[in-house]
């Protein structure tokens, strides 16, 4: 089992209350990349057990949130998703789902962050692209 980014964690839950809610755990957090994970949880799903689209895209978001907030330029105030494209590849029935942003263009007025997320075996489950509105 992976090792918690605790000061991550504390930076998710803080700024996105509602990634506490939905119990995401930070595993590392930089301005190269920001991992974090959630646990698969009945209350999350959809019919069959399946954890619902919204919560893996929810996760996404609020990862690559966290990649463009460190990638901002100087002066800027914050970040705001205006564009998201998911792809769905399999569904996550148990375990956990880990979230890995890497930004792809840092700009003055947008960010580009791209998202892949992964079972437990390390099999890609959704991949999304993000292009974030620089405040």
């Amino acid at each position: 089992m992976a090792e918690l980014d605790e000061e991550g964690t504390a930076l998710f839950h803080q700024t996105m209350p509602f990634t506490k809610r939905l119990g995401v755990e930070v595993l590392a957090h930089g301005k190269d990349s920001v991992q974090a994970r959630l646990a698969w949880e009945e209350s999350l799903c959809t019919i069959g057990g399946v954890l619902h689209g919204g919560t893996l895209m929810s996760l996404a978001d609020a990862t690559a949130a966290v990649a463009a907030f460190l990638n901002l330029p100087d002066g800027a105030k914050g970040t705001t998703t205006i564009e998201s494209k998911t792809n769905f590849l399999r569904s996550v029935r148990d375990g956990h789902v880990t979230a890995t942003a890497k930004p792809l263009h840092a700009g003055r007025k947008v960010i580009v962050v791209e998202t892949e997320l992964h079972d437990d075996a390390g099999k890609l489950v959704a991949k999304v692209t993000q292009s974030q509105a620089v405040l």
